[in-house]
């Protein structure tokens, strides 16, 4: 069934719509609770109400620290509702990391929970200057410290009139900014990407329409919120389609296994390594799988057999692959799902419509001809708003004539399917997390001892690229692996911080003194086999 075309284009619409729409329904199911679309308006609305009771005005900025939660959907409707601007932080930050974001992006409101990877949130930004940060909530567990509970939050909110937040609500616009992603650039700088509603919901509308997703499905959601993935094309497209969604905290293969033949799961997307780490579990003949239906995966290059094997092992009707960026509101191009398997797994399907996308020649624009590498360039209402507060950097993203250069390389064919070959960025994809060289080489020059360092990206599975940090020495420093990773660990989220540690006598550079890394990923595929054997 299409995805209703005529949708309201805010979130506050979309979410009056749905519930008049679907009614009873189940819109998000967790374990000890069923929540109707009609219940989840009402908790919108209470929402909205407790983020105004607090002072968010339209325009400024809150963020949620937080795993997959029912109610961190709830106060993301909440805060865009009141116009106010989404800031989802990545769960497996540092401390500083997260200080940093919340700091620059001038959030005023902090939604969290007790305990994350890292630590206790709170007690992570302890000492850090946050003078904009007005509140802090704990989404679940008890208050304190400065700290309101989930419960405390809602009552807060009976001090706005329910008439006065549906007012504002009403007064949301199309092209009001709804979120800020961060997403880091090559300078290792974390960059705030600003995303309208009519953005949000016309590129996820078209996605789900694209891959198939139906009012019926049972959707759980493994990718998380602070994604695009798990956001966008997460929840907010279950919204949209109609369907239920079952957030997961965190992947454990067993857990999602149990769970898919428990809540007999239809829609289950992830990165490549999710669906090798279920075709891999040695008792997987005692799940009932057969329930799924629809799987979308992308972020890194992907077998044939994979896709073969999705559909023959695990079960699943439809498996299509796509293509986006946080810049390109999340999606740019998607496979359709009568597509063949081949072209599933080689490609990243065809633009999104209403988008345009071209392999451009970098230095002049000029699009190069089908089936030459060129970096990809889109074009339409799915390109951001810019970059928060960085006019220099939006500038050499987008052209004068609305193209947003990718910076990532690819092929296109004469139907207008897409094959990403390499990046520009050098970024790599770490079980579907974006990695940037020079964010992880600012911390490793940080580290006592070491007098050079780079990285690279290299394959290994399950994950589909790790890090290779290639370390110089300071003289007379002795310096172990576990120096550096343990130094990266303090510093970096976890998929940040390199698998592999090489100590070199020194970089290979170019006249210009800059490292050359095709020569370094030809070292490190040299120095990896040799330590196999």
């Amino acid at each position: 069934m299409a995805v209703h075309s005529a949708l309201p284009l805010t979130t506050p619409g979309l979410l009056r719509w749905a519930a008049a729409r679907h009614g009873d329904r189940t819109a998000v199911a967790v374990a000890d609770r069923q929540i109707s679309y009609r219940e989840l308006e009402a908790l919108r609305v209470a929402a909205t109400r407790a983020v105004m009771a607090a002072g968010l005005q339209p325009g400024e900025r809150a963020a949620i620290w937080a795993p997959n939660l029912w109610q961190w959907i709830v106060v993301a409707l909440g805060i865009q509702s009141a116009g106010g601007i989404l800031v989802p932080l990545n769960n497996r930050m540092q401390g500083v990391e997260a200080a940093d974001i919340l700091a620059r992006s001038g959030a005023r409101q902090l939604f969290t929970v007790p305990l994350l990877e890292k630590g206790a949130p709170l007690e992570m930004l302890a000492g850090h200057a946050l003078p904009a940060l007005q509140r802090r909530v704990l989404l679940e567990g008890e208050g304190g410290d400065g700290a309101l509970s989930w419960e405390e939050f809602l009552a807060s909110g009976e001090a706005i009139a329910e008439e006065q937040a549906l007012t504002q609500g009403e007064r949301v616009q199309p092209t009001d900014t709804a979120d800020m992603l961060f997403t880091s650039g090559t300078t290792g700088k974390p960059k705030g990407v600003l995303s309208g509603h009519e953005q949000n919901i016309r590129a996820f509308q078209s996605w789900a329409d694209t891959v198939g997703l139906r009012e019926d499905d049972r959707y759980l959601i493994v990718n998380p919120f602070f994604h695009s993935f798990g956001y966008k094309a997460g929840w907010l497209a279950a919204i949209i389609a109609g369907c239920t969604i079952l957030p997961v905290r965190s992947f454990d293969r067993d857990e999602v296994m149990a769970q898919i033949e428990r809540d007999r799961v239809t829609m289950l997307p992830g990165a490549p390594s999710m669906y090798e780490m279920m075709l891999a579990h040695p008792h997987r003949e005692r799940y009932d799988l057969s329930s799924l239906r629809l799987g979308v995966t992308g972020a890194a290059s992907i077998p044939v057999q994979l896709v073969r094997d999705m559909q023959d092992q695990l079960g699943f009707e439809t498996v299509v692959t796509a293509y986006g960026l946080t810049e390109s509101t999340g999606v740019v191009s998607v496979c359709r799902p009568e597509d063949p398997p081949e072209l599933i797994a080689s490609t990243s399907g065809r633009a999104i419509p209403g988008v345009e996308v071209k392999c451009a020649d970098p230095q002049t624009g000029e699009e190069v001809p089908r089936g030459q590498e060129g970096e990809i360039w889109i074009r339409g209402y799915n390109v951001m708003q810019g970059y928060f507060d960085m006019p220099e950097a939006t500038a050499e993203a987008i052209t004068p004539e609305g193209w947003l250069r990718s910076g990532d390389i690819g092929v296109m064919d004469e139907e207008g399917y897409l094959r990403i070959t390499d990046r520009l960025k050098d970024m790599y994809i770490m079980n579907g997390e974006n990695v940037y060289p020079a964010e992880v080489e600012h911390a490793l020059y940080g580290l006592p001892g070491v007098a050079q360092a780079a990285v690279i990206g290299v394959p290994r599975q399950p994950q589909g690229e790790v890090g290779c940090a290639f370390i110089v020495a300071r003289e007379g420093a002795e310096l172990s692996r576990e120096d550096i990773l343990s130094g990266c660990a303090q510093r970096l989220a976890r998929y940040k911080v390199p698998y592999h540690v090489l100590f070199v006598d020194a970089l290979p550079m170019n006249a210009a003194g800059k490292v050359v890394k095709p020569e370094l990923r030809a070292l490190a595929k040299e120095l990896l086999a040799d330590a196999r054997h």
